[in-house]
């Protein structure tokens, strides 16, 4: 796994590790994500669930409401409300964290702007990067060695998706 990334929420109750570099990053602008962060854009970092280790603390989940009807749960510092992870449709076996709460979160730049349909007009990405109006296609974009990282998770906790 190589090395890790240690995170954690504003006031410090919870932290921890991300083994590993994500297999993708999104920079989401949806209008769910602008509301959920009160930002312009969410930026996520996908990762498998076991390479994510609880040093310190245990985040809580809230369940969020999604215009495409699969659960949304946000783990978040029962203290300071710090959102740290999302698990998108409670697959349980990938995380979505919070590239603002590692504590080297410069090291890590989108692969793809998703949702640019809803982006705030005054947001000017960068030039060269994959933008999307809504999704993409996961195996058209994403490199062979995360979509094989991914694929296996997947079979490991036996999910269909």
């Amino acid at each position: 796994m190589g090395e890790s990334f240690e995170g954690g929420c504003f006031c410090g109750k919870i932290r921890y590790r991300m083994h590993g570099r994500p297999m993708f990053i999104h920079c989401c602008h949806c209008t769910d994500c602008q509301r959920q962060t009160g930002s312009a854009f969410a930026i996520n970092a996908l990762i498998e669930a076991d390479r994510v280790e609880l040093a310190e603390g245990e985040p809580v989940a809230v369940a969020m409401k999604t215009d495409s009807g699969h659960p949304h749960d946000i783990y978040r510092c029962p203290e300071c409300r710090t959102a740290l992870w999302s698990d998108y449709g409670r697959r349980g076996w990938m995380l979505f964290i919070r590239v603002s709460t590692l504590d080297r979160r410069a090291e890590f730049e989108p692969d793809a702007h998703i949702f640019t349909r809803s982006k705030v007009p005054w947001v000017t990405l960068p030039e060269g990067a994959n933008v999307f109006e809504e999704y993409y296609s996961t195996k058209a974009l994403w490199p062979a060695g995360s979509l094989a990282r991914r694929e296996a998770a997947r079979m490991k906790a036996g999910a269909e998706r």
